[in-house]
């Protein structure tokens, strides 16, 4: 059976939407950028990806609620949530954790280590 393929990103800094497309692209995934924390919600129900990539910076999805509702998501279990934000917002980072967050990195430490994210993710591909 092949593995998940779906990637599923809140981001709309253009600088991450570039790297997120071109090194998920080459893992073997496919890439999707959503701008709604409802269209995010609707398509993790009907098809959970494998990871769900939030710029916790991007109020637009309402970060820390977003997670703790895919988090709800029962067919969504297996769904890794990787979450990046400013390094000054440690109260941010702290809310997305509790919310259900895998992993929240600083933008640079994100950027840095999104090939090693997508190899980790990526398994069998």
């Amino acid at each position: 059976m092949p593995k998940n393929k779906k990637i599923v990103a809140a981001v709309e800094d253009l600088f991450f939407v570039v790297k997120i497309n071109d090194l998920a692209k080459r893992a073997g995934f496919q890439p999707e950028f959503i701008k709604t924390q409802d269209d995010i919600i609707e398509r993790v129900k009907a098809e959970p990806p494998a990871l769900l990539i939030i710029d916790l910076n991007n109020i637009a999805v309402s970060p820390v609620d977003l997670i703790a509702r895919i988090k709800a998501i029962p067919e969504a279990k297996s769904t890794s949530v990787i979450c990046f934000v400013s390094h000054i917002e440690a109260e941010l980072k702290q809310r997305a954790q509790e919310a259900g967050a895998n992993m929240v990195l600083a933008r640079s430490a994100f950027s840095t280590n999104l090939p090693q994210i997508f190899k980790r993710h990526a398994g069998s591909l």
